[in-house]
């Protein structure tokens, strides 16, 4: 299992102005590529290396695996879409692989090459957990520059553990007054995190309309200071979940979700809070930490599970009253929605479990 470890660089002023002058070059030379490749309808990476690879050696002066990295990040931009001419940010981030630069983790300084020549002894600063990690580094590793701050983003080998069979599956309904519901009936609130977001909404609304450069910089501060504070709550809530499932020998199923802006139609007021709504992360930070501590996880339909009663099977929209109230129109079964919601995601995910000719679980990436 591959995961990304970011590390923040400490660069002197010499060294950072090296480092921007590197990634100036790299994406101006990216944007020379990307009008060749455009101007003759010519894509593929073999192809851009013949045509431009000379050109970036004597035009902009990068180095031979630099001019490589450049046309492969030209090519794998197309990769995505090829009906509109791509471009590429001065600061936008620039791969680097082992031959442009080393890490030494135990001295916290990594060795990197610029278009000025090569840079050694740029510290760099991460957490105990993440300086571990790097210990089992393969491949490339990322620059980028964000908001001021120099960065470098390394893929880490990371292995996987033994996927034991479960006794059973703990369901996780995904929601926006609960961020996470479990069928044993704990509610994770979003309250503290809607309430952080309808406030941040307020105010972009009042900086988005005085316009200023102030004003822009600090909407550029307050988005990256929100993001910060949701990806805190999702580890935090990923955590929890993997770790009851783990200390209780059960699977997870968790709701595939795949889709769901397209589908839903809601009023303006509730398109805001839907479009903020991070379960895609949520659900990424459960997959990989299930997979890291041999937890099995599903994904399964949501279709109906929110209407369907958990304890006689019974399916009838009616039956949830509001956001928070199921009661069953036939037996008179009466729970917390969210609840009652996890507690079917539970039983689909041990039936599944359970099909002999079932499909693998979906990796969280590919479900969410």
């Amino acid at each position: 299992m591959k995961l990304v470890v970011q590390t923040k660089l400490l660069p002197s002023p010499e060294q950072a102005e090296a480092l921007a002058a590197t990634l100036a070059a790299c994406n101006a030379a990216a944007n020379w590529v990307s009008r060749v490749g455009w101007g003759e309808q010519c894509f593929a990476n073999r192809i851009l290396r013949g045509k431009a690879y000379r050109q970036l050696k004597e035009q902009y002066g990068l180095s031979a695996q630099p001019a490589q990295h450049v046309i492969k990040k030209v090519a794998d931009a197309y990769k995505v879409n090829r009906t509109k001419r791509r471009s590429f940010r001065g600061d936008a981030a620039q791969p680097f692989d082992d031959r442009c630069l080393s890490w030494q983790v135990a001295a916290g300084t990594v060795s990197i090459w610029t278009i000025h020549g090569r840079i050694k002894g740029i510290r760099f600063t991460c957490g105990r957990r993440q300086q571990d990690l790097l210990a089992s580094r393969r491949g490339e590793s990322d620059l980028l520059i964000r908001d001021g701050c120099w960065y470098l983003l390394a893929t880490c080998d990371v292995p996987e553990a033994t996927m034991s069979m479960p006794t059973s599956m703990i369901g996780v309904d995904l929601g926006i007054a609960n961020i996470a519901t479990t069928s044993d009936g704990t509610r994770l609130s979003g309250k503290q995190m809607n309430r952080v977001r309808h406030r941040n909404r307020q105010l972009r609304s009042k900086l988005q309309r005085k316009g200023t450069k102030s004003a822009k910089r600090l909407l550029r501060k307050r988005r990256r200071r929100e993001a910060r504070f949701v990806t805190d709550i999702n580890h935090g809530i990923s955590k929890w979940i993997v770790a009851e499932a783990q200390r209780t020998g059960r699977g997870s199923s968790l709701e595939a979700l795949q889709g769901i802006r397209r589908r839903v139609r809601l009023r303006a007021p509730q398109r805001a809070a839907l479009h903020s709504w991070s379960f895609h992360q949520l659900g990424t930070f459960i997959g990989y930490k299930a997979r890291r501590a041999g937890v099995l996880v599903v994904f399964i339909d949501p279709a109906y599970t929110s209407q369907t009663c958990s304890a006689c099977g019974h399916v009838d929209r009616r039956s949830r009253i509001n956001q928070s109230t199921f009661k069953c129109r036939r037996c008179g079964f009466a729970e917390h929605a969210d609840v009652n919601a996890a507690a079917n995601l539970s039983v689909s995910g041990w039936a599944v479990v359970n099909q002999p000719d079932a499909d693998m679980p979906l990796a969280a990436s590919e479900a969410v």
